[in-house]
């Protein structure tokens, strides 16, 4: 059973990771819908919020039925931060988890995300304070370490611990690697195993099956699970790692017409949520991933990623039902 303070996230969780422009409202409540037990919106800057920057104050937005539900920030000056949290227990998610695991330059370059691991210290420091002024539980996600040489995650697990953190998340790759290589799973392990550890250790880093989930929890005795990546355009994962992970149900591959129709679904939540400008643009992220592993899918791909209507946009995806399933 995984807990934060008194947030019972049942058995073994699984959290949709936050994604820039990705998990939004509408696709954090697909995923919920399909089976993710712990949602966290995008990362959000904290000076964006605390300059009342109407994007990053939309990211905050949730409906009741994602809950439990994280909005998780990112900085890197205390004073912004420390802001930040008043902005955002305001919201009343049920936890605000600190991002200190982006490696990406316009997060990181700047001193942010992972580029925090750099300066553990100060990395503490702020924490610290934000634990202190946050009246909702704290979590923190982070890396392995900043590169090869300094993979200092077992000790800073602990120390964040002792500071008030709630419970950590942590990425199987250090800062420099970015996405690249393998996530190394078995530091996350030895985090969990620490006797001194006593808040939960969830684990992230290439999770792209229920197979490679089921794996990582009989073999790293985590608490819970974060997949990223792998749910874009994919919302049955969670309930696919569900049925192998508690039932041994091998899952089965999701049809063509359920495909259609959920992506359906999804775009027009995402227009009515954000417009049909931004939503048509954003949606293409997803649709590789919706539609992988068709044949002769490039007569739909190329129109999809480049109509700007959404009643043309809706024409494909009616001729891809049907071209699938009338074969």
């Amino acid at each position: 059973m995984a807990i934060i303070n008194d947030i019972d996230l049942g058995e073994f969780p699984l959290f949709l990771s936050p994604m820039d422009d990705i998990t939004d409202l509408p696709f954090r409540q697909l995923c919920k819908r399909h089976g993710a037990d712990v949602l966290i919106s995008e990362f959000i800057a904290s000076e964006a919020l605390i300059r009342d920057v109407e994007k990053s104050r939309r990211k905050m937005l949730f409906d009741p039925s994602e809950r439990p539900i994280g909005i998780q920030v990112f900085g890197n000056e205390e004073d912004a931060m420390l802001r930040c949290i008043d902005v955002v227990a305001e919201a009343q998610p049920d936890f605000i988890d600190i991002n200190w695991g982006c490696p990406v330059r316009k997060v990181a370059g700047k001193g942010g995300g992972s580029g925090m691991l750099k300066d553990i210290p100060k990395l503490l420091k702020i924490t610290a304070a934000l634990v202190q002024r946050s009246p909702l539980p704290v979590t923190v996600k982070t890396r392995l370490g900043y590169d090869a040489n300094d993979k200092p995650i077992v000790t800073l697990a602990e120390q964040l611990q002792d500071i008030g953190v709630a419970a950590v998340s942590i990425h199987g790759r250090t800062k420099t690697q970015m996405y690249s290589g393998t996530a190394d799973w078995t530091l996350i392990a030895q985090t969990k195993a620490n006797p001194r550890l006593h808040i939960p250790v969830f684990g992230n880093g290439d999770i792209a099956t229920p197979q490679q989930a089921a794996e990582a929890r009989r073999r790293y005795g985590v608490d819970g699970i974060l997949i990223g990546r792998a749910a874009i355009g994919n919302p049955w994962i969670f309930g696919q790692c569900k049925q192998l992970m508690f039932n041994q149900v091998e899952p089965r591959p999701v049809g063509v017409a359920q495909r259609v129709d959920v992506c359906r679904e999804h775009l027009l939540a995402a227009v009515e949520f954000k417009g049909e400008h931004t939503a048509i643009f954003e949606m293409r992220k997803h649709y590789g991933n919706y539609f992988k592993g068709l044949p002769n899918f490039k007569q739909f791909r190329i129109p999809l990623v480049t109509l700007t209507s959404l009643e043309e946009t809706l024409q494909v995806l009616d001729e891809i039902k049907n071209y699938y399933t009338t074969e």
